[in-house]
């Protein structure tokens, strides 16, 4: 799980904007804490509605006097989080994070070839150093299209979710006026929350399946290379 967060907020009369502190935006322990909390909370409540089993040395811990006891020790134990700044700043980590919120799972450029042999795609490889880092693989096809599906993501799921300034019901008006508290100018694009190409012109298109007729719903164009295969 990936998140955003701005290093400040407009006030609530919406008059200035209110910085975090210097150098103290998120505090780790209470991050750790909270994490430990919110992950051992729904590992009980999944213990306790069956969604659990337990095996070999663990199938004690299918009783729920155990578990519970289990569960007791690791609240004792101290969570790590990891944060630190950037090495590349800021934008490094937007576009690292844009590859995958805006792509699927494998790019058109990465399909090479389709034969009785299945479809060869390629793929990098980073334990690998040099020139051995990008390879090649060849799936059948039913197999590499089970590993696409993979990626996308069921019905009613999003893969990006949006709060705060950037919540869908009030994005644009708070974006412009977060831009003008900072003396910041804003593109065209940002103001129209990404949804358009330019304002007033309408979003592109969803791709519509040729033989059903319908929209594919999480699926970019680029299933159309697949639906060739």
């Amino acid at each position: 799980m990936h998140g955003i967060v701005p290093g400040g907020g407009l006030s609530l009369d919406g008059e200035r904007w209110v910085a975090c502190k210097p150098g103290c935006f998120l505090s780790v322990r209470v991050l750790s804490r909270l994490f430990r909390r919110r992950f051992l909370e729904e590992l009980s409540k999944a213990q306790a509605t069956g969604q659990l089993q337990f095996f070999g040395e663990s199938a004690h811990l299918a009783d729920a006097s155990a578990f519970a006891g289990w569960l007791a020790r690791l609240t004792k134990c101290e969570w790590v989080v990891y944060a630190k700044r950037p090495f590349a700043g800021p934008k490094a980590v937007l576009t690292y994070l844009s590859r995958y919120t805006h792509r699927v799972a494998i790019a058109n450029s990465c399909l090479l070839s389709l034969n009785e042999q299945g479809v060869t795609f390629r793929w990098k490889d980073y334990r690998a150093k040099g020139k051995t880092r990008h390879k090649t693989m060849t799936l059948n096809t039913d197999e590499f299209i089970r590993r696409f599906l993979l990626h996308v993501l069921p019905g009613g799921f999003h893969r990006i979710r949006h709060y705060g300034l950037l919540a869908n019901g009030g994005r644009r008006e708070q974006l412009a006026q977060v831009c003008e508290l900072l003396q910041v100018m804003p593109a065209v694009r940002d103001l129209n929350g990404g949804d358009t190409d330019a304002v007033g012109q309408p979003p592109q298109p969803a791709f519509v399946c040729p033989d059903v007729g319908l929209r594919l719903i999480n699926m970019r164009a680029r299933l159309t290379r697949i639906a060739t295969f």
